[in-house]
Formats: C-alpha cells, sequence, structure tokens
C-alpha cells in the first residue's frame, strides 16, 4: 500500500498540456491529477474532507471487500470466508474489483488500485476524493450519526481491544460473542437521534473509567442479601421497571449491552463495538442512491471540464466516457443482467433532471417543482440536497413525471390473494404520485427493516426476554432464519426470549417463536 498526501493545488489554465498521455502513471501523475480535480471541485462549489490517496493493490481491494472496506477492523472468521469467495470470483474471471473505496473520515481515505489506468485514476479521485467526500461532510445523516474524526482510533482501539480479549479468555470466548454480535447488527442501531452526538476519540478513555469505577464500587457482600418475599407486583410497578430500562427498545445490543444480567464487562464492550460501527453504516444504507449519484455527477462534471481544458487527451475523454455509460446502465426488467435498480443509474439521472429542471424548465416541470423551475442554480439546489435529503425523502421530493417516463417507470402490485398482477399506476397526474410514493418506499428503512422492540422483562422473576415485532401487511419473519438469530440474541441474554409477531395498531398476535440460552458464554 502507497500513500499519496494531498497538497495545496498548483493553478491550471486552460490550453495547457494533457496531465498524462497513455496509460502509465507514477506518483507525480497522481498529484496533478488530484490538483487539477480540485481545481474543477472548487469551481463547483463543493467542501470535502482533506484528502489521503492509498494505491492498492487486487489482494489488498479483495481483503478491504471482506472487512466491509475499514482500513483497520478486529479479526473475524466471517472476513476470511468473504476474502475466500470473492477471490474465487475474481480468479475465474466470475466478478471484477471495484476501482476505489472511500471511507468516511477525516482525512478522507480513498483506495484506489494499482491496475487503474491513468484515465481510470482521474475518474475515481473526482468519483471518490470530492464526490462521495463532499457528501460525507456535508450531508445532515452523515453529521448526526458519524464521527469522521474519531473513526480510525475508535476501529484501532476495537481491534487491539478484541485481540486483548482473545488472548485473555480464549479465541472460542469472543468468536462466540461476535457471532451472536454479528446475527443482531442490523437491529444494533439507532433510529432517531439520540441526546448526544456519537464522539469516538472518548471511547477508549470512557472504557477504562468504567472498569476502575466498577472495581471501586464492587461489594461481594450484596449478593447475601435476601430478596424481600412476596413483594406486590402492580402496573404502576411495572410501568416503572419499563421506564427505567429505556422500553420499549428499538437497538437490541445496545439494551443487551446496558442490561443483559449475565454478560461480563469485556463481553459488553463487544457489543458496544459492534453497535457503534453498526451506526457508523447507517447513514450509508439511507443514502445509496444520492451518495453515488453525487459522487458520478461530480465525476462526470470534471471530467468534462479537464477534457474542455485540454487536460486529458480524446483518447482518456472515450475511456471516461466508456466507463461512466457502463456505471449508469441500467438493465430492464426483461434484461437477463437486471439486478434491480441501479442506484448509479437513478442518482445521476436524478441529479441531471433537477440541473435540467433549474436551467431549462418545462410547463410540466414548473408544475410540479415551482421552488426550483426556472431558478437557474443548478449547483445550488444539487448541493442542498445532498445535504438535506435522504434516499427515500430525496426520490418522494424530486423524481420528475419526466424521469418517469424516461426510464419507463411502472408499478405491478404482485397480491399473494389474487390470480393476476395489477398495474397500480399508469403515466398521469395520480399515477406520476403514485409511482413516486411507491418507488421512494424500496428505499425507507422504515419499510425494509423489520420493526422489532424489546418491549417488557421482569429482572426480578423469571428474565425472560419479550420482544415484539410490528407484522406490516400481517408480513412475518422468516421462520427459520429468525429462530438462529433468536437463539444469538438469547445466548447474549442469558434466559429464555420469546418473539411476538404483532399486528401494528390492534396488537392482535399471530405469531410466536421462542428461544432458550444454551450455557456457552458464562
Amino acid at each position: 500500500m502507497t500513500r499519496v498526501e494531498a497538497r495545496t493545488p498548483q493553478v491550471i489554465s486552460g490550453g495547457q498540456n494533457p496531465l498524462f498521455t497513455g496509460n502509465d502513471w507514477d506518483f507525480d501523475t497522481i498529484r496533478r491529477i488530484h490538483d487539477a480535480c480540485e481545481v474543477e471541485a472548487r469551481a463547483l462549489g463543493l467542501s470535502w474532507y482533506p484528502n489521503q490517496i492509498e494505491i492498492i493493490t487486487a489482494e489488498q481491494m479483495l481483503d478491504a471487500y471482506a472487512s466491509i472496506g475499514m482500513p483497520l477492523f478486529y479479526k473475524h472468521w466471517s472476513f476470511g470466508k468473504h476474502f475466500a469467495q470473492h477471490e474465487a470470483g475474481y480468479r475465474r474471471g466470475l466478478m471484477g474489483l471495484a476501482y476505489e473505496i472511500v471511507i468516511n473520515s477525516d482525512p478522507c481515505i480513498s483506495y484506489v488500485m494499482e491496475e487503474n489506468t491513468a484515465t481510470m485514476q482521474t475518474l475515481v479521485i473526482a468519483h471518490a476524493a470530492f464526490g462521495h467526500n463532499h457528501f460525507f461532510k456535508n450531508n445532515y445523516l452523515f453529521k448526526q450519526w458519524t464521527d469522521a474524526e474519531g473513526i480510525l482510533d475508535y476501529l484501532d482501539f476495537a481491534k487491539s481491544f478484541i485481540s486483548r480479549c482473545e488472548e485473555r479468555y480464549g479465541h472460542q470466548a469472543v468468536e462466540q460473542v461476535l457471532d451472536a454480535a454479528h446475527a443482531l447488527m442490523s437491529q444494533g442501531v439507532h433510529r432517531y437521534p439520540r441526546k448526544k452526538r456519537p464522539d469516538l476519540a472518548s471511547e477508549q478513555r470512557r472504557e477504562r473509567e468504567r472498569i476502575e469505577h466498577g472495581e471501586q464500587i464492587y461489594n461481594d457482600l450484596w449478593r447475601t442479601l435476601p430478596a424481600k418475599p412476596g413483594a406486590a407486583r402492580t402496573d404502576a410497578a411495572a410501568d416503572r421497571r419499563r421506564a427505567l430500562l429505556e422500553l420499549p427498545q428499538e437497538n437490541i445490543l445496545y439494551f443487551l449491552e446496558k442490561v443483559a444480567p449475565r454478560l461480563r464487562p469485556w463481553q459488553r464492550e463487544i457489543l458496544r463495538i459492534v453497535r457503534l460501527v453498526a451506526q457508523y453504516f447507517y447513514p450509508q444504507r439511507q443514502t445509496k442512491v444520492m451518495n453515488e449519484g453525487c459522487a458520478t455527477y461530480v465525476h462526470y462534471r470534471i471530467m468534462n471540464a479537464l477534457s474542455e481544458k485540454g487536460l486529458i487527451t480524446e483518447a482518456a475523454y472515450l475511456e471516461f466516457l466508456t466507463s461512466h455509460t457502463n456505471v449508469i446502465r441500467q438493465p430492464t426488467y426483461d434484461d437477463r443482467s437486471y439486478g434491480g435498480h441501479n442506484p448509479y443509474a437513478i442518482g445521476f439521472a436524478m441529479m441531471g433532471d433537477i440541473a435540467r429542471i433549474t436551467e431549462q424548465p418545462t410547463a410540466e416541470d414548473r408544475q410540479w417543482f415551482p421552488e426550483i423551475a426556472g431558478r437557474g442554480d443548478a449547483m445550488g439546489v444539487l448541493r442542498d440536497c445532498w445535504e438535506n435529503y435522504r434516499d427515500e425523502s430525496f426520490i418522494q421530493q424530486f423524481l420528475s413525471p419526466k424521469l418517469m417516463r424516461d426510464l419507463r417507470l411502472f408499478h405491478v402490485v404482485d397480491d399473494p390473494e389474487e390470480a393476476d398482477l395489477r398495474v397500480e399506476a399508469i403515466h398521469d397526474e395520480r399515477g406520476y404520485r403514485k409511482l413516486r410514493r411507491a418507488f421512494a418506499r424500496q428505499y425507507d428503512v422504515a419499510w425494509l427493516d423489520p420493526d422489532i422492540e424489546v418491549v417488557d422483562v421482569d429482572l426480578e422473576g423469571d428474565r425472560r426476554l419479550i420482544l415484539h415485532h410490528k407484522a406490516l401487511n400481517r408480513i412475518t419473519l422468516q421462520k427459520d432464519d429468525a429462530k438462529r438469530v433468536l437463539q444469538h440474541l438469547a445466548d447474549l441474554w442469558g434466559y429464555d426470549v420469546v418473539l411476538k409477531e404483532v399486528e401494528p395498531g390492534t396488537g392482535t398476535v399471530i405469531g410466536e417463536i421462542t428461544a432458550s440460552a444454551r450455557p456457552i458464554f458464562f
């Protein structure tokens, strides 16, 4: 791995010699490319974290794939499995590798492949080091949920902490906790703002202070006190108990970390590590279309500006167009390569359409988007979108009838109680609005993720943990998968766990899954 540090760009005037000729490049070429892209990014009004560009090999890119793209990460068997799968596919020619991986950190780290041509290095620097970087720094979800300055230090702490746990408690014991925590990772995030912004840089100090405090207040005599006989349990007492436990609680890993009666301090800390990593990635799950659309639109504008100034050759520009076209290709539903909606295609199309509406609106555009139609400041509108929306709200607000026609979008309902498919929306005003709502809902995490909450537990009684899954439209969890995940939850809790499938609104129980703890953690 080789590092290229960003520096203050040199002023580059138009009509000068190209930044490079041919496919070969060296580190001076990378610096010139970065400086030229920075000039164009400033012209677009972008702001970003300082850039750190890392040149990596194909094997290192495969390793980054396996560890979800993070430069520092703890060890787990699943990462090795993913590495083997990706490597086998790559060696057999069944899959390619990403040209880059970018990390939401300060400085922003962009991993670029050493096998890339000079043109591709220009493209990925424009795409990642300025497009994604701007989005990471300015979007409200990333500001709210992530700590770009502290993430690298925290990952270093997490890696060393888990390594120390393996040395002290054994590899198998640590792996069992990680397996269980990873199974619950999607249910380990806060979906609504908390009082305090994450500060990952202070986690190592907080963990040390917590252990010291526990050692100071520990007194084994408390264990010998008898329980109060026949204590009456009223509804008011149950309500107070749930309030003290912050129930109902949607963040299951957080609840286990704070309340699970049998976990030891090091196990709680591992749950906290997995939970904070899950929270770090939470904004990325909600902004895939916008993030890729922003980066793709930015690289398109930068590469065209470089071409107009003569800083890349015609051959390089044709290579860029070929790659760009492949990235934004959206196969139709009847194409053998169709795999759903391409976030690059949808995002880039929407960014270009918003620019068109602001500069060359039609009468239809003025009716649908009176706030931005004809405004003239395309980049100002786009920067506002990138800062203040997520995929679901962005599509709901800005997907235009023209783009729905261009993309040939239609809404088909597949009702299991009906024999035939039903076309729910056509291309008229009512149909456009229906189609836009239905399309936006596909990116709403409230619809995509199961709504599961811890609702009650009697710590003074049988300690049975009760969860509710709100089965929207009576769609229940896949029982075998739910049973396996629930077993991990029971193992962490240390006692029986029951998951009830309930209808939203009525609270009617339509199914139930149970699991009992196995004596593997304690």
